[in-house]
């Protein structure tokens, strides 16, 4: 099973995939870990991804699908055990080039996970979360920049999945195990997928 998880930053997301890699034994990409781990490291990537993660602005669609179609080549077997998507795709030309990448190991993405969290409640975690993990792109001017981005080039992927009748809402607001029983719920059908 290929899950997407989607949603705003600070939706949730990284708590969600930790208890979905738990419950179904999938493979995680997170591609804003392997973007900071990159820019920790030094690496070329790591400051381009940081000359646009630090002003709150996407990564562009051509490096992020260079980067992923780097790692499934590098590692066939993450796709053969099944892989949830964090942090990808933001745009529908992202989506569109997984569609392809997935058809080309013969699989495809069964479910998109959508958290939707009041934009107020949004901000407040990711404020809490800046000021414990002193990450550069959670304080408030970076944060406002992100959630504009993400309503003008994120938000469209929605109508994308819903049309491809594979997205599933859940209400991000609640607590997270009762978040996480929601999308077992949704998730059901596809479990043997």
């Amino acid at each position: 099973m290929n899950i997407v998880i989607f949603g705003a930053p600070g939706s949730g997301k990284g708590t969600q995939s930790d208890k979905l890699i738990a419950e179904y034994g999938l493979y995680h990409i997170s591609t804003g870990e392997l973007l900071r781990e990159h820019i920790a490291r030094g690496t070329h990537l790591g400051e381009v991804a940081d000359s646009y993660i630090s002003r709150g602005l996407l990564i562009p669609d051509e490096l992020m699908i260079d980067v992923l179609s780097d790692l499934f080549k590098q590692h066939p077997e993450h796709i053969a055990s099944g892989v949830i998507f964090d942090g990808f795709p933001r745009t529908i030309a992202q989506a569109e080039a997984l569609a392809e990448m997935l058809k080309e190991h013969g699989t495809e993405v069964h479910a998109v996970v959508g958290l939707d969290v009041d934009e107020d409640e949004l901000i407040r975690r990711m404020l809490d979360r800046g000021k414990q993990s002193g990450r550069s792109d959670d304080k408030l001017d970076t944060i406002r920049k992100r959630l504009d981005v993400y309503h003008k080039q994120t938000a469209p992927l929605k109508e994308y999945y819903l049309n491809k009748g594979c997205f599933h809402n859940i209400d991000g607001n609640r607590p997270i195990d009762d978040i996480f029983s929601s999308i077992r719920t949704e998730l059901a059908p596809h479990k043997d997928k």
